[in-house]
């Protein structure tokens, strides 16, 4: 073996160590989020003692110990010793603020969680996948989809009335939605979105469309219990919309959040986009920010964690029923050459402020 193979050998080796430690820090950490501790350590002013951790989360002392000695070794939980030499646990804020909820769209904390969660829900059926080229249905996925709900949900409350929809248009948007226009969300889960448009401009109408009879239920009855009247919510695949002379023109704003990678026909709903905005619409695809040359996401930052949660989720989501499969890392090229397909002829893909995850493809027929 020559000095440049036993370089490279030995750079693999330690890459595979690298690997084991970060896969199985991830684990930890997801169970240090799910359970509060990063929450709790997170307020602390000095460093405080295993007991002390314990009695403010009221979780068990020796699993708490054992979880401290990952945060250690992997370098996110400082430890010192106190006067009488007992171990005293720190996490430093320059920690907390990528991993607690007060740091908003910083918190990469909350994303530790999907792979753990991607693994017990899908790990089986998509090793099965692999054999038979077969799709994985929704219904595998309820722990995953309400853990993404979730995430969706507190990045539209943060984020939605006051950043992303005075960006849309140079500001004309919001003139249009306080005067009153119809409004559309596209694969609208529980309505978290498209809810809380309708309580800012209460003289537009809103709809939400989604697949699944389980969320359009909760999305009516959260819809009732808040009391927005502006608002209607439809159980329909968008794909179909398109043959459905109702939906003719029908919507001056039209958003689709993360779903249409998700789609089984994404060219078909693209499409029905087309066919239900009006003439002057305006269509908002947000969608991840990749490209569409595999080879090119080489360097993408986040690209390892995106492609797993495509394989284990996205992908096999939209291949049921022979669906394409496009899968979260599609990427611009593609979703921008089947968006003119589709026939929009003014495409424009922009940046969005405080979300490096995603695109945002401003769409309008002419």
């Amino acid at each position: 073996m020559n000095k440049n193979s036993t370089e490279k050998h030995q750079a693999f080796a330690q890459k595979m160590v690298d690997i084991l430690n970060y896969g199985s820090l991830n684990l930890a950490m997801a169970i240090g989020y799910k359970t509060g501790l990063f929450e709790i350590m997170d307020k602390f002013t000095s460093p405080k003692s295993l007991s002390f951790i314990a009695k403010e989360s009221g979780l068990n002392k020796r699993y708490i110990h054992e979880w401290l000695g990952i945060m250690i070794a992997g370098n996110i939980v400082e430890v010192s010793l106190s006067p009488d030499e007992n171990n005293l646990f720190y996490l430093p804020k320059e920690h907390g603020d990528f991993l607690t909820k007060r740091s908003g769209c910083d918190n990469l904390g909350v994303y530790t969680q999907e792979i753990p969660l991607l693994t017990t829900c899908s790990m089986d059926l998509v090793i099965e996948g692999f054999k038979t080229g077969q799709g994985i249905s929704y219904s595998s996925y309820p722990k995953f989809q309400s853990f993404m709900a979730e995430l969706a949900d507190a990045k539209h409350k943060e984020v939605l009335i006051n950043k992303f929809l005075p960006q849309v248009d140079k500001g004309e948007l919001i003139k249009h939605l306080l005067t009153g226009i119809n409004v559309c969300d596209l694969g609208c889960g529980h309505g978290t979105a498209i809810l809380l448009m309708a309580k800012a401009f209460k003289k537009s109408r809103f709809t939400g469309i989604d697949i699944s009879k389980t969320v359009i239920n909760k999305a009516i009855k959260d819809a009732k219990l808040q009391k927005t009247e502006n608002i209607d919510f439809l159980l329909k695949d968008v794909s179909t919309l398109m043959n459905d002379n109702s939906f003719k023109n029908r919507f001056d704003y039209i958003t689709a959040f993360d779903s249409i990678h998700d789609q089984t026909k994404p060219l078909s709903a693209l499409k029905s986009v087309f066919y239900m905005l009006s003439d002057n619409g305006i269509f908002s695809m947000v969608d991840i920010a990749a490209d569409s040359d595999i080879a090119k996401n080489r360097e993408h930052p986040m690209g390892s964690f995106l492609y797993t949660v495509s394989l284990m989720h996205c992908m096999p989501v939209g291949m049921v029923d022979n669906g394409s499969g496009q899968g979260m890392m599609w990427g611009k090229q593609k979703a921008s050459a089947m968006l003119a397909e589709a026939g929009f002829i003014n495409i424009e893909v922009e940046n969005i402020v405080d979300d490096t995850f995603n695109y945002h493809y401003i769409c309008k027929k002419y």
